[in-house]
């Protein structure tokens, strides 16, 4: 993130943004305790429609977060509502410009609704992973953000092509790490179709979270050590202790003078 050293995290600056992905319901059926999450969160990723969310969702989400000072971002994702974004497609880099300029528009536009306003994109589930290694839709995710708004924060995976391609657009960026996924030798996260994939013990996530956001390193399967760069922590809204372990992440952070702030504008 512009403005930001994340070597000086743990031992200055002592910032980080906590993110969730929210908004995940559709018409009758609801996901995951957005009003409790959003009470520990400092940035909210809402879903755009093509994975979850809908309109009524959409805006009651952007409204809670405004209530409650939590930085917005747009969560598009590619259109998939029956796998909820999570399963691959063969798609071309105008696609994916297409289907992120849409999304990202639609919630710009609840967002002035609410007198608030777009803070970041952060890419879900299937698409964001295909562009932390696919350097076309990397750049096709990014050149969208920036023609719909140069100002907006980038969120990708630490150290992936989704960050380059931001940083060559000129878009302000964030490396992200995640406290509830383990990652692989390659710094990628193990794919959720694989039993360790998950971190639901919030003891294991802290001491994830902690040696991430103060050593700049995480431990991946298999004992890898792996340098890694914080500047937003996500948590998934949608877990069965996604409460829980959003309150002990921001209670044990704030224990070690972390103070959780968004790294995007939020008026």
């Amino acid at each position: 993130m512009a403005g930001r050293d994340p070597t000086k995290i743990g031992d200055v600056d002592r910032r980080i943004d906590l993110n969730s992905d929210l908004g995940e319901g559709f018409g009758a059926w609801r996901m995951g305790d957005d009003d409790a999450i959003l009470e520990q969160v400092s940035s909210a990723n809402i879903a755009c429609g093509f994975h979850a969310g809908d309109p009524s969702v959409m805006r009651r989400t952007v409204r809670l977060a405004t209530q409650r000072g939590v930085a917005i971002g747009a969560h598009p994702s590619l259109p998939d509502l029956q796998g909820f974004g999570r399963r691959e497609m063969r798609v071309t880099p105008e696609e994916v410009y297409d289907f992120v300029l849409y999304q990202v528009g639609a919630l710009q536009a609840f967002c002035r609704a609410c007198g608030t306003v777009l803070s970041h994109v952060k890419p879900h589930g299937a698409l964001y992973n295909m562009a932390a290694s696919d350097e076309a839709l990397a750049r096709a995710i990014a050149h969208a953000v920036r023609d719909f708004d140069p100002d907006l924060v980038l969120f990708g995976l630490a150290g992936s092509a989704l960050v380059r391609a931001g940083c060559e657009a000129g878009l302000p960026v964030a490396h992200e790490v995640f406290a509830d996924r383990t990652y692989q030798a390659d710094g990628s996260l193990t794919p959720r179709t694989r039993a360790d994939a998950l971190l639901d013990d919030p003891a294991l996530a802290w001491k994830q979270v902690r040696s991430m956001v103060f050593e700049g390193a995480v431990t991946a399967i298999g004992g890898t050590r792996i340098s890694i760069r914080a500047d937003t922590l996500c948590l998934h809204g949608d877990g069965a202790a996604a409460v829980e372990l959003a309150r002990s992440l921001r209670r044990a952070l704030q224990a070690e003078g972390v103070q959780v702030t968004p790294v995007g504008r939020t008026r």
